[in-house]
């Protein structure tokens, strides 16, 4: 049974932090972006995982395995391909309407490798 309704591959932002953040998190959040992206900031708790990687055949992450996920890029263009090709695999995936960016016009925070304050890039 999936924990996303088949009628909802796509959520806001604010949806999005609260399937993944905190004690209450039921989904992982797994960004889709590529290196530089990543390395300039995320959000708290993400997984890496670049589309062209998973486009490639690549496994998910085992921290991603066998979890509902919440896939996330920049602007929500390449999160959706992922979910599409996810969801493809059997996977329980839905895509985070505007990416990071609305992730980070709601306040939410982003995070570079140290636990600094990031930037999307």
């Amino acid at each position: 049974m999936s924990l996303f309704s088949r009628n909802s591959k796509r959520v806001s932002a604010n949806e999005a932090h609260r399937r993944t953040q905190g004690d209450g998190a039921t989904a992982v959040l797994l960004d889709v972006r590529e290196r530089a992206e990543w390395d300039a900031g995320r959000a708290p708790g993400a997984v890496y995982a670049p589309l062209s990687a998973l486009a490639a055949g690549a496994d998910l992450p085992q921290a991603a395995q066998g979890r509902p996920l919440v896939v996330i890029c920049r602007s929500g263009n390449r999160s959706q391909k992922a979910a599409e090709l996810l969801s493809a695999r059997g996977v329980d995936a839905v895509d985070v309407r505007g990416g990071m960016t609305a992730w980070a016009d709601h306040g939410y925070p982003v995070v570079d490798g140290r636990g600094n304050r990031g930037s999307v890039a």
